[in-house]
């Protein structure tokens, strides 16, 4: 669960240090925002992926018991 509130922080964080970058005129803070949306979207996908693969394990105790 952790991790996707991480994610969904540094998600927050990305958007608002794009917008700001956006309205001020530096790329650069864009460009550091946008990035790190990219980071929350691999956070996110990262939770996702431990979660079906703990499903996947369970399934798989359940069908040797």
């Amino acid at each position: 669960m952790s991790n996707k509130i991480d994610a969904a922080a540094k998600d927050a964080e990305g958007k608002i240090q794009s917008a700001v970058g956006s309205i001020t005129g530096d790329k650069g803070q864009q460009i550091k925002g946008e990035a790190k949306q990219v980071q929350a979207d691999t956070m996110k996908a990262e939770a996702k992926v431990k979660e079906e693969a703990k499903k996947a394990a369970r399934k798989v105790e359940d069908a040797m018991e």
